[in-house]
């Protein structure tokens, strides 16, 4: 279940660090993510990093003894990005939270990886600011993880994923040299662009532990609207019509019948809620409505913050509720908008077929759907069950998307990243990964 300990080398590499132990449960506590997958086994040591000097020590130990190293911080991946099996040391950074700096004048923040999104959130919010990217897992998610999975968000329809809030990072290498990438300014264009290289690299180039981020203004006005529709497919449908009246939503988010069962507020066969902000907020959701109500059985607009705040607690308490009901595999794909009801049609097609139960959520503003397969508990996710997410995955690149999203490609989809990608740009990524790491000590078997 967790390994074997530490081979003696390991051992007096990570003595004279306070935050390092080889006790059984918490190297179990920290061999999965939130995606199901587990390897059986669990790592040899976990340390808990408390300074970017910590993590230099352990990667140029790790790079020397050809150990690997797999980066973690709140463990909610849900690709397996994180899990760790045996023969190798987790990296938690988790205790590296603290917030540098902010900014008000140039609308930044310097952060530590440790760092939880809503916490930073928060402590932008006192200068009139705020950090937009807003991951579901927000209130227990950190920066670092974030940005190595580079994942979106709630308000990513407007605000766009991690990658655009990032300017600058500061990187520890596999042989534990640090390297800063990027600037303190909004523009720049010196050389290779090697901070949008790590964001989204899922700890397989180097160990992300500083990062200066952007933030914005907290918008003068929040409008919200939510619709109810008699299947999912109309919802998506009226999500698309969004895109297409050339309205620039700061929310646009579906849930399916499933989910709302799940969370207990079952009103309808899919529910939609989208959120505009800035000056011009009531007049967007006003134009919202028009092309949003032919289609829905019902549309009511949030009259309070307090009640826009209970639309998206709703939303995002849609994967918890899924995730009571048994074992579930969150799969995380993306679409052209306009090809988002084809995108549903055939999702629901292929959970009738295979006979799996297949909830989906999605950040429609951007065509990002979150089909998740929902496990009898205790079931083992067997080759149907992997079938039936092939067909997930085949069918979005056949609409001419992509495997994933935000969530990364981890552990569950390197089998199907070839699909996507094709021989020649999968060929050139290994090439890169090399030069960043060419003993493969980065959390190897993840992302390519």
């Amino acid at each position: 279940m967790t390994g074997t300990l530490p081979a003696p080398s390991i051992q007096a590499a990570l003595s004279y660090l306070a935050g390092w132990t080889t006790q059984p449960a918490v190297r179990d506590a920290h061999r999965l993510d939130r995606s199901g997958y587990d390897p059986g086994t669990g790592p040899d040591a976990v340390v808990f990093a408390e300074s970017a000097a910590d993590v230099s020590a352990v990667l140029a130990h790790a790079h020397a003894t050809r150990t690997p190293v797999v980066v973690r911080g709140a463990g909610t991946g849900l690709s397996g990005g994180a899990v760790a099996g045996e023969g190798s040391i987790v990296l938690d950074l988790t205790r590296m939270d603290r917030i540098v700096e902010i900014s008000p004048e140039d609308e930044l923040a310097v952060v530590e990886p440790g760092v939880i999104t809503a916490h930073l959130d928060a402590a932008a919010a006192a200068h009139g600011l705020r950090y937009a990217p807003d991951p579901a897992s927000l209130a227990i998610s950190t920066i670092g993880g974030n940005i190595a999975t580079n994942a979106g968000g709630l308000r990513c329809a407007k605000y766009g994923v991690t990658r655009d809030s990032v300017l600058g990072l500061d990187v520890v290498l596999a042989d534990g040299r640090r390297l800063a990438t990027g600037r303190r300014t909004v523009k720049g264009v010196a050389g290779y662009d090697l901070t949008s290289l790590f964001v989204g690299s899922e700890g397989t180039l180097g160990v992300i532990v500083g990062a200066t981020v952007r933030l914005r203004p907290v918008p003068v006005r929040t409008a919200t609207l939510a619709a109810w529709f008699p299947d999912f497919e109309e919802a998506a449908a009226a999500a698309a019509a969004i895109t297409a009246a050339r309205l620039q939503p700061a929310v646009a988010e579906l849930l399916d019948a499933a989910c709302l069962e799940a969370i207990g507020a079952d009103r309808g066969g899919a529910f939609l809620l989208v959120q505009t902000d800035g000056f011009g907020a009531d007049a967007e959701i006003d134009a919202v409505r028009e092309v949003v109500a032919p289609l829905a059985e019902r549309v009511d607009l949030a009259t309070d913050p307090d009640e826009a705040e209970a639309l998206l607690a709703t939303r995002r308490a849609a994967l918890p509720a899924l995730e009571r009901l048994g074992r579930v595999l969150v799969e995380d794909v993306a679409v052209p908008r306009s090809r988002l009801p084809e995108a549903v049609r055939a999702i629901t097609a292929i959970s009738r077929r295979s006979g799996i139960r297949i909830a989906t959520m999605a950040h429609a503003g951007d065509g990002n759907l979150h089909p998740i397969l929902v496990l009898d508990p205790g079931r083992e996710i067997d080759e149907r069950v992997w079938a039936t997410a092939g067909e997930v995955f085949t069918t979005a690149l056949e609409l001419g998307g992509t495997l994933t999203g935000e969530h990364g490609v981890g552990l569950l989809k390197r089998r199907w990243l070839r699909d996507e990608l094709g021989d020649d740009v999968l060929a050139l990524q290994y090439a890169v990964k090399a030069v960043f790491d060419p003993h493969h000590v980065l959390n190897p078997g993840k992302a390519l």
